[in-house]
């Protein structure tokens, strides 16, 4: 965008306003928020800016400019700028050229501040060997059509942050290595999976459940299951909630082959009162999955049938 095109007046400076046959952007989608600090001069004074430098009395216009798009759309300025060094340099255009480039894929004006503030990387992102590689990847190898290529990107930002080669296309070939048939499922609900290292995240954490003394064949099918495993951690999840299963709970590690989702409830709010209230109500056996799954009012009608027995 020309700088003559830009003021600091127009909230809709981030936007492009041409329609797109993608989905139809025109400039009835401009942005109507401000941000919620009153000026740009107010915000660049803030000692904590990690652009501010005191010794500097004049900033440039298009860095005030800058900020403002950033505020603007929703994205804390300050992060991102120090997530990102490369937005020091970047250009308003640049900027624009993204927004511009997302919003052709299906992107909607009101999740730039979400995806830009998880992942300011994307702002200076090269469109054709970083963004382009990525929606081929969704499109082609995760079969998804091009109307829910925003449904993919919302749900994990970090997918337009990643390599293709070295990340994206390593982790599908392993994920399918081990069974993960269910591209749809692992495009809309475990895409997550995609940007996790391979050698740093899922192999250890396959490693680890072997550990506990499972198959390796067992925890395959625990992790295809419930995939959310691969994203849980071990020091914060695995091992607190194995101890509780195994000292507090003497359970066996068949019911946790039968229900893997046990490490997905909270251990202090779900697993320990209830199995509290079934011991002290003198139950026996009763099956992770009734104790776990059940709503608040199912578990209490289950302890008292059960209790009357």
């Amino acid at each position: 965008m020309p700088r003559a095109a830009i003021s600091l007046n127009s909230p809709s400076m981030c936007f492009s306003s041409s329609s797109s046959s993608s989905n139809n952007i025109n400039s009835s989608n401009c942005l109507t928020t401000r941000p919620k600090t009153t000026t740009t001069h107010h915000l660049l004074q803030k000692n904590q800016h990690p652009l501010y430098i005191t010794t500097q009395r004049n900033i440039s216009q298009q860095f005030k400019e800058k900020v403002l798009c950033l505020e603007i759309m929703g994205v804390d300025s300050g992060r991102a700028l120090s997530l990102n060094p490369s937005l020091h340099s970047t250009s308003l255009n640049d900027i624009h050229i993204i927004i511009s480039y997302l919003q052709s894929k299906g992107i909607l004006q009101k999740d730039m501040g979400r995806l830009f503030g998880m992942c300011p990387k994307i702002l200076t992102s090269d469109i054709k060997t970083d963004l382009n590689p990525v929606f081929n990847f969704i499109s082609r190898e995760l079969n998804v059509p091009d109307q829910n290529l925003r449904k993919v990107i919302n749900k994990c930002p970090r997918l337009l942050t990643c390599s293709v080669r070295d990340q994206l296309k390593p982790a599908l070939f392993y994920l399918q290595r081990l069974g993960f048939r269910n591209l749809e499922s692992l495009a809309y609900h475990d895409p997550i999976l995609l940007v996790s290292s391979v050698e740093n995240t899922l192999i250890p954490k396959l490693d680890y459940l072997v550990g506990l003394g499972f198959s390796r064949n067992d925890v395959i099918g625990m992790v295809l299951r419930c995939p959310g495993l691969f994203t849980f951690s071990v020091e914060n999840n695995f091992i607190p909630k194995f101890d509780y299963f195994k000292n507090e709970m003497k359970g066996e590690l068949d019911w946790l082959k039968d229900f893997p989702q046990y490490f997905a409830f909270s251990l202090e709010k779900r697993i320990k009162p209830r199995h509290v209230e079934v011991v002290q109500n003198g139950i026996l056996n009763l099956p992770l999955s009734q104790m776990l799954k059940t709503t608040d009012q199912e578990f209490n009608d289950l302890i008292k049938a059960k209790s009357l027995q």
